[in-house]
Order: structure tokens, then sequence, then C-alpha cells
């Protein structure tokens, strides 16, 4: 598994998976993908949408079958999966599945600075955040549980796995807020402190030039 992939993009698997169910156009892929809510799990940039179906097409993952004209449009060329497109499809799929890898989500990256705002200020900062995240799950949560009396659950894990992520993360900001709040957070005095004392001069201390 694994390796350095032909078309090294989420959009290209996004692709074989859509044409695994049949041939199509790139406007009918990018509208099914769309349809389908894949553009949120793939994050697919559209910009370049057609740019990677060239690149899969010359790469052998995909080929044209044909061409369709729909009324004044232009000509569309039609493609398939090919084998080895369906190859990479499960070898794709099986190193995503089994394979953890770091990322890095911005709200890592702000908590990680957030000596640099007052416990006070990052106290609000996080009730904020836990608001919306909470509006957000009760939404989505309801969506689900529509969504699953008609789509099968295989259709939806993806859905199942970013709720639960987002419960986990509002979980612990939950606990988080409590620390703060009941002043139990290690090292709480000492962060409230430097945020509150007087910052000191950066200046010469007796005369001299300074810059404007």
């Amino acid at each position: 598994m694994g390796g350095r992939r032909r078309v090294d993009n989420l959009t290209a698997l996004a692709v074989l998976a859509t044409l695994v169910e049949g041939q199509m156009h790139p406007y009918e892929m990018a509208t099914t993908l769309r349809d389908r809510g894949k553009d949120q799990d793939m994050g697919i940039k559209w910009g370049s949408f057609y740019t990677v179906v060239r690149n899969m097409a010359r790469h052998g993952l995909i080929e044209a079958v044909g061409s369709v004209r729909e009324g004044r449009r232009p000509e569309r060329t039609v493609y398939r999966i090919t084998d080895d497109g369906r190859a990479e499809l499960v070898d794709w799929a099986r190193e995503l599945v089994a394979t953890p890898v770091p990322e890095q989500p911005r709200f890592r990256a702000g908590l990680s600075v957030l000596a640099a705002l007052h416990p006070d200020e990052a106290t609000t900062l996080l009730r904020a955040r836990l608001a919306v995240l909470e509006d957000g799950i009760r939404s989505d949560r309801a969506a689900l549980a529509g969504h699953a009396r008609v789509v099968p659950r295989l259709f939806l894990v993806e859905n199942e796995y970013d709720l639960t992520i987002r419960e986990a993360e509002a979980a612990w900001i939950r606990s988080l807020l409590t620390e703060l709040t009941s002043g139990s957070y290690p090292g709480l005095d000492e962060w409230r402190t430097r945020h509150e004392a007087p910052t000191p001069r950066t200046g010469p201390a007796d005369g001299g030039d300074t810059i404007p």
C-alpha cells in the first residue's frame, strides 16, 4: 500500500470513486460529487478539477470512451475507470483507512499559542467556539438521523466520524473551561500574572536616539 501516487491529489480519489459507478463526463462527475458533499470530504478545489481529470487520463487511471453534446454546449469527453484505476482506488482506500498520518488542524495551531492571550480572554473565546460547535453538532446530529432513514449507513460513516470528532472536541473544551473557571488549571496564576504585570521598557533608559 502507499508509495508515490500517479496523481497524488484527493480529487483524483473522488473521481475514481465516482467513475466506479459508471461512465461520466467531467461536468457530471463534478455535479455528482457536489450533490453528495464529497467536496467537503476530499477538499476538492474546483478550479483544478479538469486538470486533475486530464492528468488521471494521462496516467492511465481513467480513459476516454467517447463524447456527448447537450444542446448548444461544447462536446464533453466521457470517461470510464480503467483496471489500473480500480486497483488504485482500492489501494488508496486501504492506505487511508489503515495508516494514520499527522494532521495539523487550525485549532491545534491556536492552542499552541494560547499563552499569547490573557486567560480571561482565552476563556471567552473558548466559550464562543464551544457555542458554535454545539450548534453545529445539534444540527448535524439531526441531519444524520434524517439521512440514516433513507441512506445505508455504509455511505454515512464519514459523517459519523466527523460528528464524533467534534463531539470529542466539545467535551475537551468543556473540561478545559471547567479548569480555567474554577482556578484549578495548573500554572493559571503565573499565566495571569504574565499578562497583568507592567510591560518592561524596551528603549534606552537615559537619553540616546530612539527609532521613530
